[in-house]
């Protein structure tokens, strides 16, 4: 099975840190050291400065050649159809064909009323703007089906249709994989419920006739070799788990076992525990200074996977 490691770049960051602006060389170093993708997660409001992801993969792209650009992942349901089809259409036909459009019906109700969009309803209009993509970015007359009376779009210059990995853990996100994408983008998972949620889309693959997807999960880890650098970055990591699952989320016992801390050794066994479970793909969240030193261990990591 060939391994694909890439790392989600800092578009988040505390206030008063200064990540946020090295986005271009950041990505630029991840693709020297050799790592396969550039990932970028999509949020409108949140607690910490959050750059927005298509403006933060463009940079990526930009100071770029050979490295995946990926979202992980967008809220498509959340942006006007049109925008997001003429968004990602340019960011492909810039990139050299290098985007990997993650997809999310999203998690987090307070995103929804400042984008003057209803949380209700998200699943079906990612499908709705799903289903339209292909044509879309064919350049062929498309109906926008999330838009009253279906007005037409017509995107130039037509480009090839990103490949589609859907995120979510539930059933209807299973689902929305074996419609639209050629993976499944687990997150939050230990390596045994990876393994039980794979199983459960081999079920529903088999039910529809159509072969299971490839199969990707997001990490969080902070990798030195520092005993008292790690142990501070791995409570920061569970902090911000929590952060995003809310108070009734994971438990800091869930969140800590989810946490990687250690030498790119640690990590590789620990991708490696996926891998057995089926996972191909990996978006390796990344915590703590010196990102750069960070980005290496993890090109290490991926030696010792192709080992």
């Amino acid at each position: 099975m060939s391994i694909k490691l890439g790392v989600c770049l800092p578009t988040f960051a505390a206030r008063g840190e200064g990540s946020l602006r090295e986005i271009p060389a950041l990505a630029r170093h991840a693709e020297q050291v050799g790592l396969d993708a550039v990932w970028a997660g999509d949020r409108l409001c949140a607690r910490t400065p959050f750059l927005e992801s298509v403006v933060a993969l463009s940079a990526a792209a930009a100071a770029t050649e050979r490295v995946r650009i990926g979202f992980a992942v967008m809220l498509l349901a959340l942006r006007p159809q049109a925008w997001a089809a003429k968004q990602l259409s340019s960011l492909q036909y810039l990139s050299g064909n290098r985007v990997v459009l993650g997809v999310g019906a999203g998690v987090h109700p307070e995103d929804w009323p400042l984008g003057g969009v209803p949380f209700a309803g998200r699943g079906r209009r990612t499908d709705a703007v799903l289903r339209a993509l292909p044509e879309l970015f064919a350049g062929r007359p498309t109906a926008l089906l999330t838009e009253p009376d279906g007005p037409v779009l017509t995107l130039d210059p037509a480009v090839p249709a990103p490949p589609v990995w859907v995120g979510g853990m539930s059933d209807r996100a299973l689902r929305r994989a074996l419609d639209h994408g050629v993976g499944w983008l687990a997150s939050l998972l230990e390596p045994v419920r990876l393994g039980e949620r794979v199983g459960r889309l081999a079920e529903l693959a088999a039910e529809a006739g159509t072969r299971a997807p490839e199969v990707g999960t997001t990490v969080f880890a902070a990798l030195g070799s520092d005993p008292e650098e790690n142990r501070r970055e791995r409570r920061r990591l569970v902090r911000h788990l929590r952060s995003l699952t809310g108070e009734e989320g994971l438990s800091e016992q869930q969140a800590a076992r989810l946490v990687v801390s250690g030498p790119p050794e640690l990590l590789a066994e620990r991708l490696d525990q996926y891998r057995g479970e089926g996972a191909s793909t990996f978006v390796v969240n990344l915590s703590g200074g010196g990102l750069r030193r960070q980005y290496d261990l993890l090109a290490r990591t991926r030696e010792l996977l192709l080992c």
